[in-house]
């Protein structure tokens, strides 16, 4: 069985029945999903999602893109919503200088409450960075220094050098529908090398559907195609590959309950 680590099924709802979304994964072999909040003023209906499906969870946070539209929440806030049982993670929080819908600072503000809010709730940190690989680890390795805090880079796409010194705060590496891409090389030499106990895999549906979907709408469903194109890449079987992520997936999100789950 597989988890789908990161996906947006608020996003999915609004042009599909959720239900059908969720049977669909089901039937492939997806045992749980969480779906993430991109925006605190927007949490009740994240939530909400998650409450109506037992292998559902979800996330509190803050996109980076919505930085400045959302306001400096404040970190004790952000720990008084994780307080929900259904809520496994922080954020998505982060740092994206590729399209920069929110200035820089504001972005970075946001990025250090949400640590501290990992930190204090003793939730994983769930990282979205995109052309920002320095200042997202030099962040990382600050805060981290002041406290400990445990997390995932979500969606890999960066370089090397951030997994590499991602990895060594303790952080898990998450792959989506990118690394199956023809494209990809640089993140597929990268995700052959990542450490078994380290490794998770994610949609980040309805975006970055892998091959042989690609340029179509995602859903949690196709993540066992990003997963069987790992195992391939990794050189073990697709069985083995379910077993280490979803074990992974559940060391970090710690509140999430196992799955019985076919040994191999």
């Amino acid at each position: 069985m597989l988890i789908d680590s990161h996906c947006h099924l608020d996003y999915l709802e609004a042009e599909d029945d959720l239900d059908e979304i969720v049977a669909r994964a089901r039937a492939a072999g997806v045992a749980g999903m969480v779906t993430i909040c991109t925006r605190v003023s927007e949490f009740d209906r994240i939530r909400a999602i998650a409450e109506r499906y037992p292998d559902v969870y979800c996330s509190v946070g803050v996109h980076p893109h919505e930085a400045e539209k959302e306001g400096r929440i404040p970190s004790a806030r952000l720990v008084a919503l994780a307080a929900h049982p259904k809520v496994v993670g922080i954020g998505e929080t982060g740092l994206d200088y590729y399209y920069e819908h929110s200035p820089r600072a504001a972005q970075q503000d946001g990025f250090r409450a949400h640590i501290a809010a990992a930190r204090k709730s003793a939730l994983p940190l769930i990282v979205h960075s995109r052309d920002a690989d320095d200042d997202t680890m030099d962040i990382l390795e600050e805060e981290y220094g002041r406290g400990a805090f445990t997390g995932v880079i979500h969606c890999f796409t960066a370089s090397r050098a951030l997994a590499d010194r991602a990895l060594a705060i303790g952080f898990c590496i998450s792959l989506s529908g990118i690394v199956t891409f023809k494209s990809a090389k640089d993140i597929q030499a990268t995700a052959k090398d990542l450490p078994d106990d380290r490794l998770l895999v994610e949609t980040d549906a309805p975006y970055l559907a892998p091959v042989p979907h690609r340029g179509k709408r995602n859903e949690p469903a196709l993540v066992t195609h990003t997963a069987d194109y790992l195992a391939t890449l990794r050189g073990v079987s697709p069985a083995t590959l379910a077993q280490q992520t979803t074990r992974n997936f559940h060391r970090l999100f710690s509140r999430t309950t196992p799955a019985e789950t076919p040994t191999t």
